[in-house]
């Protein structure tokens, strides 16, 4: 991973830290092995994307041309792309919480029905999952309403494979300063009127936490807030796509990209390709010791002191249980168990919701299946642990707010002679 400097953009950088760790190579193969034989529902497991919606049912509650068009985009649907593309906040990037975001707008009988993903609250995001599901306007649930700002349902070159190769047209754009897409706002807001029926007008584009600015099409300008409430430029036409933004620095390679990102932000490349991974490095570690420079290294999957014999080990060992001084190798093998370099990098796959590339990195260092002692490392093990039995309880309806459980269907009205039960939203 390229060193940031304190010149660099913090946007950039906190982006550089999503595409090391958010959407790994593994997710990324096995989603698309899965999509392109057809089966999208395995797809969405490999990338994390929980399934809340039940297309027989739906096809029996709105008709069966809204659930053909609905199959038809889960089928085409990536889901790893669509987590490449998740909004996300600072300081860490993680998968902005406690949203509901539209991916397709359907129509019945002048109603919007939503296909939308939505993500867990912060008390409940570990493992940073995402959930599909129906929106047919209820007010269940916390954040029921598709959000106006952060909507993909305009874009879906973000998340559907049919038109990811649109992204280079819809994100060329000048650099900014700010990094504001400023030469495509007039295009995008047209794109946003029309969807909502408007031939013209004007559409407000949020620029800062409490500030926004009223673009007004027809005339191509940006003004000051005036009107009470226009529509929203999506929050992914405002900026300049950050993958642009990280190849126009320099500080990512096109081979680090999400592939379909890539195929359609370089010329040439081909789609068929995983990103590659860093490679571990498992040489030996040299440290001072006894006046001589020794090596510690993996054996078999586990750190050993190549320059001290197994009894000399046992031996100094039991002298560290008196004295309270183990030798420099025995020292650093001990800090490898406790708080090893890794340390943030395991971390930060954690936090990203990448359990199986945590536990890698961790198996690399210490080998298979090692009982860790007590440290830095096995508290952020252990409280990773702890904080998916929050999200499973979240899943379940249990934690502190309704979850998907209780959305899922409307429950009866007592005294009702044909109970009447909802779609999977």
């Amino acid at each position: 991973m390229p060193h940031s400097t304190s010149n660099e953009d913090p946007r950039l950088t906190l982006w550089l830290r999503v595409r090391e760790f958010a959407v790994p190579p593994s997710m990324i193969e096995s989603a698309t092995a899965r999509r392109t034989t057809g089966d999208w529902a395995a797809a969405c497991a490999a990338a994390h994307v929980d399934v809340d919606l039940n297309p027989r049912r739906i096809a029996r509650l709105h008709g069966q041309e809204l659930a053909a068009r609905l199959r038809s985009d889960l089928r085409h649907l990536a889901p790893d792309l669509l987590r490449w593309h998740m909004p996300r906040i600072a300081p860490n990037g993680l998968i902005r919480p406690g949203l509901t975001l539209s991916l397709a707008r359907y129509l019945e009988s002048d109603n919007p029905v939503h296909l939308v993903a939505r993500t867990p609250p912060a008390w409940a995001d570990a493992g940073q999952r995402i959930s599909l599901a129906l929106w047919d306007g209820s007010r269940s649930g916390p954040h029921p309403h598709p959000n106006r700002r952060f909507r993909l349902d305009l874009h879906r070159h973000l998340w559907d494979a049919r038109r990811a190769g649109e992204l280079r047209a819809r994100s060329e754009t000048a650099p900014h300063a700010q990094g504001w897409a400023v030469d495509r706002w007039p295009a995008e807001a047209r794109l946003l009127l029309r969807a909502e029926g408007q031939d013209g007008g004007t559409v407000a584009v949020r620029v800062g936490r409490r500030r926004q600015v009223i673009l007004d099409v027809d005339a191509s300008r940006v003004g000051d807030e005036g009107l009470a409430s226009p529509p929203i430029l999506p929050d992914a036409a405002t900026w300049v796509l950050p993958d642009l933004a990280l190849l126009r620095a320099g500080l990512i390679e096109p081979d680090r990209l999400h592939p379909l990102v890539a195929a359609a932000l370089v010329p040439g490349r081909s789609p068929d390709t995983t990103p590659h991974g860093h490679q571990s490095e498992n040489g030996p570690h040299m440290v001072e010791c006894g006046g001589a420079q020794h090596r510690v290294a993996l054996v078999n999957g586990v750190l050993v002191a190549l320059d001290h014999d197994a009894a000399e080990i046992r031996r100094e060992k039991l002298l560290a249980e008196l004295t309270g001084t183990p030798l420099p190798c025995l020292q650093l093998i001990d800090e490898a168990h406790r708080a090893p370099e890794c340390l943030l990098d395991v971390r930060a796959r954690l936090d990203h919701g990448d359990a199986a590339g945590a536990q890698a990195t961790v198996d690399g260092l210490l080998g298979p299946g090692a009982r860790l002692p007590e440290g830095a490392l096995r508290d952020v093990l252990e409280e990773a642990a702890r904080r998916r039995i929050d999200h499973g309880l979240f899943r379940a309806g249990l934690g502190s707010g309704s979850g998907p459980a209780e959305r899922q269907v409307r429950r009866p009205r007592i005294g009702r002679s044909r109970p009447r039960y909802g779609t999977f939203r």
